[in-house]
């Protein structure tokens, strides 16, 4: 009898032991990964802030930080990463119309004021005939810079070639200036070997160059060209991308811009 007892004591032990370790850990609740591929500050910036709002959510953000500006598109259209952010709208665009891709845009973030910057010159009436003038290599942002010195009348371009435009497409260009196309990322480095440079603020800032004070002449803030969050069609909508672009676009990313990029990137939502 007082074996039984002894057994039945063990069991009811046992038994208690675990509703015990049942109640003290509850079933957690299963964690995302989110990998979104970026290129330098402001950018690394935002998906920083957003990192730990994320994890919040059960979200682990990973930043993935690549060397070029076709990398990124290339890991999101072979499904390496989930997203990017690093780029406008018609750069994507002519990426997918180039590759036969599905990127999509899914919010766009800042517009980083694009600009035209120099070290022996403070005004196109002071930069001589024939002057050099470096621009991005890649269609949608060579042509964003002819339209930007066309609509300073700087240069002519034919009617309706908008962001088509290449160097072909200009009808006056009335100093004879020599249009050098440069890959977006070594443009900085040619501020010594050019009488003009023209920069994203991302790239002149490294440099200690300001749009608002430094550049001469700025482009007028376009949505068509603000920095965006893309991602491809088929996960567009998916709950862990849309959260991502509601913290990119919350009031952390908002006042981090004001304060600390006010002069070269503002916010492209309210």
């Amino acid at each position: 009898m007082k074996r039984l007892i002894m057994l039945l004591a063990l069991a009811m032990f046992v038994l208690s032991g675990c509703s015990d370790n049942a109640e003290s850990t509850p079933e957690e609740k299963k964690q995302v990964d989110l990998k979104v591929a970026s290129l330098i500050p402001p950018m690394t910036d935002i998906l920083e802030i957003a990192k730990p709002l994320m994890k919040e959510e059960g979200i682990n953000l990973e930043i993935v930080v690549l060397g070029d500006n076709i990398q990124p598109n290339n890991a999101l259209a072979n499904k390496e990463v989930d997203a990017n952010f690093f780029q406008h709208k018609p750069f994507m665009e002519q990426y997918n119309e180039s590759n036969g891709t599905e990127l999509v845009r899914v919010e766009p973030i800042y517009h980083a004021i694009f600009g035209a910057y120099s070290k022996k010159y403070k005004t196109m009436d002071e930069l001589p005939e024939g002057a050099t003038i470096a621009i991005p290599n890649d269609q949608i942002n060579l042509a964003r810079s002819l339209v930007m010195f066309a609509d300073q009348g700087i240069i002519k371009l034919k009617d309706g070639v908008g962001l088509k435009a290449t160097q072909a497409d200009i009808v006056e260009n009335v100093k004879n200036y020599k249009f050098k196309e440069v890959d977006l990322l070594m443009l900085a480095r040619m501020m010594d070997d050019a009488d003009l440079v023209t920069l994203y603020p991302s790239y002149a800032e490294p440099l200690g160059l300001k749009p608002s004070k430094d550049a001469v002449i700025t482009e007028n803030v376009n949505s068509t060209f603000a920095i965006s969050l893309v991602a491809r069609k088929d996960n567009a909508k998916s709950e862990a991308i849309q959260l991502l672009a509601e913290k990119m676009t919350g009031p952390e990313v908002k006042k981090f811009l004001e304060e600390n990029f006010a002069d070269t990137s503002l916010p492209a939502f309210d």
